[in-house]
């Protein structure tokens, strides 16, 4: 009994230690959900990303809005997931733009898969607005016009709103 007692162990603990292992529950996410700031989680489902450029075009002439563009590598650029958390993710960011943008997200993913359709308009517009790195962020009027162009900016929402706000202006 004695000599089947240790085999019997071993065995239990590398079952239990693969079984948690290769478990598909992350437990590290759940703790993580729990750090994000209620103004997070709040303002993601509000932000209208709006994937069609046509579509975007006739909505901001109708609505008399602005364009942003944001060309992103939204599953690898590192710059881009920050843009999207610290500004495009606010309350005070999604606020402000259901009352003066259409935004417009131009994705170039590298592990989603992304429709022919939706590829070609976002290589089109690259090259059309000369977009060579990421994030990318143009402000253009309803006819098309660039007001700004710019990317990542430090100091949060209320910042780049006033950023998007100043540079529109001038």
């Amino acid at each position: 009994m004695k000599k089947l007692f240790l085999p019997i162990m071993l065995f239990a603990f590398v079952a239990v230690s693969m079984l948690l292992a290769f478990s598909p529950k992350n437990y590290k996410n759940e703790i993580k959900t729990n750090e994000i700031d209620a103004n997070e989680i709040s303002s993601t489902n509000n932000l209208v990303w709006v994937t069609n450029y046509k579509e975007a075009v006739k909505k901001a002439k109708k609505e008399k809005k602005r364009l942003l563009l944001n060309f992103t590598g939204s599953d690898w650029c590192g710059w881009c997931i920050r843009l999207d958390k610290e500004v495009f993710g606010k309350a005070d960011f999604v606020k402000y733009a259901n009352q003066k943008l259409v935004c417009v997200k131009l994705d170039f993913p590298r592990k989603k898969q992304l429709s022919q359709a939706e590829q070609t308009q976002n290589y089109d517009l690259q090259t059309k607005y000369n977009v060579e790195g990421y994030p990318t962020v143009l402000l253009l009027d309803s006819n098309e016009s660039l007001l700004l162009s710019t990317g990542y900016q430090a100091g949060g929402a209320k910042k780049y709103i006033e950023h998007l706000e100043s540079s529109a202006r001038n």
